[in-house]
């Protein structure tokens, strides 16, 4: 039996080229972590891979909840959310299937909150420069001038605001009101991080470095971006007038 504190969710949509390979690794690190992929009715059958891993080999280590459609990388996490608070896992993580988050760091994000005092731990892009590999220069300016635009219009002092590489204390997925969060798309990432920080939880960035996805298609849009970019305004006006949550104990 395969215990651990730790639980990291996968979102999937179409990602049969990747699914197995990013299983595999995360469970090749040192430190045991368990997996909860949340697949969108991939009609490639990313599904069916992952059954089998769990069938043949990682049953008390690998979950799946299959969704009918694509129904929103927020409403993906916000679900697996949900499934790790139900169980008795501490540490919840968020990472991309496709080897653009190295699962190598996801150590260094636990002991950020588990040794360093942190409750959300950021896998950072930008915190020692631009860290991105085989990025379209036009795509790179685009990330790194949206985050610097969040910065200025919420004052949350986080270098890389629409990161998806995350770890988060128990605590923290406990205080937010996981049913307010209204962004689907890459404004979740920000609304996550921009909601803990006027709660009042202690955020640290881990320098990461993101490589662009070597197989599969990438789900990135300009509709994506351009909710992230007015959603900021949303944020910022809920900030002058939400109450929020107190942090217990």
């Amino acid at each position: 039996m395969h215990e651990s504190d730790s639980i990291v969710i996968i979102p999937t949509y179409n990602e049969k080229e990747n699914i197995e390979n990013i299983i595999r690794a995360v469970f090749s690190l040192e430190k045991c972590f368990h997996i909860l992929v949340i697949d969108d009715g991939s009609p490639d059958g990313t599904a069916a891979i992952v059954h089998g891993l769990i069938d043949n080999e990682f049953g008390d280590r690998l979950f799946i909840i299959e969704r009918s459609g694509k129904l929103g990388l927020g409403t993906a996490y916000i679900t697996g959310f949900k499934w790790a608070l139900q169980r008795s896992y501490e540490y919840v993580f968020e990472m991309d299937a496709d080897f653009s988050h190295n699962p190598n760091d996801l150590p260094r994000l636990y002991a950020a909150c588990h040794d360093e005092g942190g409750d959300v731990a950021v896998g950072s892009r930008y915190v020692t420069g631009v860290n991105v590999v085989n990025w379209p220069m036009g795509r790179v300016l685009m990330s790194y001038f949206a985050s610097r635009y969040v910065n200025f219009i919420t004052g949350i002092p986080i270098r890389d605001t629409t990161a998806g590489f995350v770890c988060y204390r128990r605590r923290v997925l406990e205080t937010i009101n996981l049913d307010d969060i209204r962004f689907k798309g890459y404004a979740f990432q920000i609304e996550m991080k921009y909601t803990a920080y006027k709660i009042g939880f202690k955020i640290k960035e881990v320098s990461v470095v993101f490589v662009n996805r070597r197989e599969g298609t990438s789900k990135m849009s300009g509709g994506i971006f351009s909710e992230a970019l007015f959603g900021v305004m949303r944020l910022r006006l809920d900030g002058w007038f939400k109450k929020y949550p107190k942090i217990k104990g």
